[in-house]
């Protein structure tokens, strides 16, 4: 233990860890200033023959063991961050990974193939999200879209259950143009949620020491850069659960979209290097949902409002919602109305109670099934009820659980 290359040597020489991804995890965790977070072994091979083809350079991998192929690894590393002081290395980073596992450019098939061969990606649109089952209209859908692209930065906010997080996720498919899960970075904010953890901060590297590592935010900030003609996306779930003016730090002042360029870069609380200097890129957008009926949240900083456009989502029902759900899960159309008209009734009480509001009422995700045939659909709604709706009214009318009990009651009266 004392020797990170002496364990390395004792431990391949164990019969539970040849070929095992477990190998190179494990080094890691031990040494992880001598080894690599990769746990590919083919990868590590990749690597060093395209830097020694690269550099011209012969780094003793002739005998192809495991722990001579990680000290090469070491090596590239030390003269990578030798030639690149301002940059953390990481192999995965698209500048190096271009090195050694470089984009190839996609064949033309030929047009007798294009029926039988899926894209890699494939394109988003609007289109693309009124087909999966967004019930707002497309004027709308466009609207927000636009307000997206002008303003850089926008909130998602209604009662639970109006598809935010499921909008939100469609709204940048359709911002990149194309279904690419690798172009959005979803994070979720949370009151112990600090500017360390989103931005930058000093972690633990797991031999004593601290290391400054760069957080999600400032990671899609460097992938943005790199990638300029692509569009990019970080998803921001329950954006005022945490602290916003403390996770974002200086970068609120970058949000805005006329500071998106070089000429308005700030220092960081946290530097890597003497005059570092960091902005936002104009491809990289932030999509941030907000449930207005938690009532454990304070007034969002009004600083955060000004950067933000905010879009309200309402519950909806009506004929497309009804004819969604009825051609996918095949629910009676007669049985949809009556569980629409149940819907509007009870939002309509939460709404005229003077201790909740619209902002309290109950979204159409809860009677929407996500997929496949719905066989019994009383019991569906009852367990729908039941085990959803319910608890949330339980907890609405918490001091009156008689109105709770009777809002089920009339919920389920007849099924």
């Amino acid at each position: 233990m004392t020797d990170p290359w002496d364990f390395a040597e004792w431990l391949d020489a164990q019969e539970y860890c040849q070929g095992r991804q477990f190998r190179h995890a494990f080094l890691y965790l031990l040494f992880p200033d001598a080894f690599e977070a990769i746990m590919s072994q083919g990868h590590k091979e990749k690597i060093v023959n395209a830097f020694s083809k690269k550099w011209g350079e012969d780094f003793s991998i002739n005998d192809k063991d495991n722990v001579t192929l990680d000290k090469a690894l070491l090596e590239i590393r030390k003269r990578l961050e030798d030639e690149h002081s301002d940059t953390q290395v990481d192999f995965y980073s698209s500048q190096l990974k271009d090195i050694w596992q470089p984009r190839q450019p996609r064949p033309q098939p030929l047009l007798s193939q294009v029926r039988e061969t899926a894209p890699l990606f494939t394109s988003y649109s609007i289109d693309s999200i009124l087909t999966e089952g967004c019930f707002l209209e497309r004027e709308k859908l466009e609207t927000i879209l636009q307000r997206l692209r002008d303003k850089k930065n926008l909130i998602l906010q209604g009662p639970p259950g109006t598809g935010k997080t499921w909008l939100a996720k469609k709204l940048a498919f359709a911002l990149i143009g194309e279904r690419d899960e690798d172009k959005i970075r979803p994070v979720q904010f949370h009151p112990n949620l600090s500017y360390e953890d989103f931005v930058r901060g000093w972690r633990p590297s797991g031999n004593g020491k601290l290391d400054l590592v760069d957080g999600p935010f400032l990671q899609m900030i460097n992938t943005a850069k790199d990638d300029p003609e692509s569009e990019y996306a970080i998803i921001i779930e329950e954006i005022n659960r945490g602290n916003p003016a403390q996770i974002f730090g200086e970068m609120l002042t970058l949000l805005e979209s006329d500071k998106r360029n070089k000429a308005e870069a700030l220092e960081l609380s946290y530097r890597k290097r003497e005059g570092e200097r960091v902005y936002i890129p104009e491809n990289l957008y932030v999509l941030g949902t907000m449930n207005v009926a938690d009532r454990s949240i304070a007034m969002v900083d009004f600083a955060l409002r000004r950067r933000f456009a905010f879009v309200d989502l309402e519950p909806i029902f009506g004929n497309v919602w009804q004819d969604w759900v009825h051609n996918q899960c095949k629910i009676d159309e007669e049985f949809l109305s009556q569980v629409e008209d149940r819907m509007k009734t009870l939002n309509k009480q939460i709404a005229e109670d003077s201790n909740l509001g619209a902002q309290f009422r109950v979204g159409h995700s809860y009677v929407t099934p996500s997929a496949g045939e719905i066989d019994d659909s009383p019991e569906w709604f009852k367990q729908v009820v039941e085990t959803e709706i319910g608890p949330l009214l339980d907890e609405y009318w918490f001091d009156a659980p008689d109105t709770a009990q009777k809002a089920r009651e009339q919920l389920l009266e007849g099924f």
